[in-house]
């Protein structure tokens, strides 16, 4: 089953070769090993994408620049898709956590984190919850009755 999927501004394989100086051999040995993914078209012939120009740029970059071997970039290739995946999970988690805390006090709406398990107190800076932690520990501490050594 020939994979399809609809591209814009696609090229063909010769076109590939030419403008990266590589024999169209070493893009089909790319594509065997799973580097590259060109689409087909009805009559079966490869068109890279531009995201495809882009891969292969990185993956010629770190073969000639780098002398990374085709298990090497690989790894590295797949590396970068996971890390790009936990970028977009982290943005996405800041986000949800930005929105969490976009509430408005005035309009009567209840505080996201009043029903937490621990309690959170997100109005004040850090800096003051540290200095107010250290103040009433110091107020402790004067409370307690000294011990005297017999």
């Amino acid at each position: 089953m020939a994979r399809q999927r609809k591209t814009k501004g696609s090229y063909t394989i010769s076109v590939v070769a030419e403008r990266f100086d590589v024999h169209p051999q070493t893009l089909r040995l790319y594509e065997r090993e799973g580097l590259l993914l060109p689409s087909r078209t009805e009559g079966n012939t490869r068109l890279y994408t531009e995201a495809d120009i882009e891969r292969l740029d990185v993956i010629l970059s770190l073969t000639r620049d780098l002398g990374v071997n085709l298990a090497g970039v690989e790894i590295i290739l797949n590396m970068r898709s996971k890390m790009d995946a936990m970028q977009r999970q982290i943005r996405e988690f800041v986000k949800y956590v930005n929105s969490s805390m976009d509430w408005a006090d005035d309009d009567g709406t209840e505080d996201p984190l009043s029903n937490a398990l621990i309690p959170i107190k997100s109005r004040l800076p850090m800096r003051a919850r540290r200095d107010d932690r250290a103040e009433q520990e110091r107020a402790a501490d004067s409370h307690e009755p000294e011990i005297l050594d017999a």
